[in-house]
């Protein structure tokens, strides 16, 4: 990836810590690429392994790059440029941090159950760091917030107190079964969680509301998070990333 393709504008980063890639980050991953695109924006998963099989779909996005090195390679003498998303960080990102940094760096995977602290191999690396508040989110979930913030329109700062958010939801898989969410998500201008290619039941404050969430009416050849949870319905969360 040359230097000139990453600084046209903000640029979303998520170094990828593992050696494989599961379906449920394959899901999340294809969000944040699609809603990149849609912001103008580019999305890079990093430190790729070489023998990793990447989805055709997320590789045709031209909004994507794919690269086996890892963030640090990429800049290497460029890190002022970086904000690294850190749960542990003191200040929290601000519509400010859009004129200071255009690289936003997320550890994946975020949205692990119980957190897993991935972040900790980033922070060592000295990047400035920002956090989005106190509550595990997806992967998927803190690049929203952050594209959120950083991308405003002009004259229309969007402070991460101004957004709204749905805590552990409960997904309604079938009239005999149903599990929680163990992640805050970002609300959609109807209160409903937004999350990848779902579309069933949702319990929230107790009373069962339908959502519909496709990340922008994109449609993907994923079998979606609801097939996912049923499938691997007596695995851990771990399991399924």
């Amino acid at each position: 990836m040359s230097r000139s393709s990453i600084s046209r504008s903000k640029t979303y980063i998520v170094e990828h810590l593992d050696p494989e890639l599961g379906p449920w980050s394959a899901l999340e991953y294809l969000a944040i690429a699609k809603e990149s695109k849609d912001n103008g924006a580019t999305f890079c998963l990093s430190s790729v392994a070489k023998d990793l099989t990447i989805p055709q779909e997320l590789q045709s996005l031209g909004s994507t790059v794919i690269e086996t090195r890892s963030v640090e390679e990429l800049y290497k003498n460029e890190k002022s440029r970086i904000c690294l998303l850190d749960p542990a960080a003191r200040d929290e990102l601000s519509p400010d941090d859009g004129t200071q940094f255009d690289v936003f760096l997320f550890g994946g995977i975020l949205g692990d159950d119980p957190p897993r602290d991935r972040t900790s191999e980033l922070r060592k690396k000295g990047f400035h760091t920002r956090r989005l508040g106190p509550m595990q989110m997806t992967t998927d979930t803190a690049v929203r917030v952050t594209q959120a913030i950083i991308q405003q329109k002009a004259g229309c700062p969007v402070l991460l107190a101004d957004i709204k958010f749905v805590d552990h939801p409960e997904l309604r898989i079938d009239e005999h079964e149903s599990t929680e969410m163990p992640f805050r998500y970002m609300a959609d201008e109807k209160g409903m969680p937004i999350m990848p290619d779902v579309s069933c039941p949702v319990v929230l404050h107790g009373g069962l509301t339908k959502v519909t969430s496709d990340f922008g009416g994109h449609d993907s050849s994923a079998q979606g998070m609801i097939e996912l949870i049923q499938k691997d319905s007596e695995k851990g969360f771990g399991d399924l990333l």
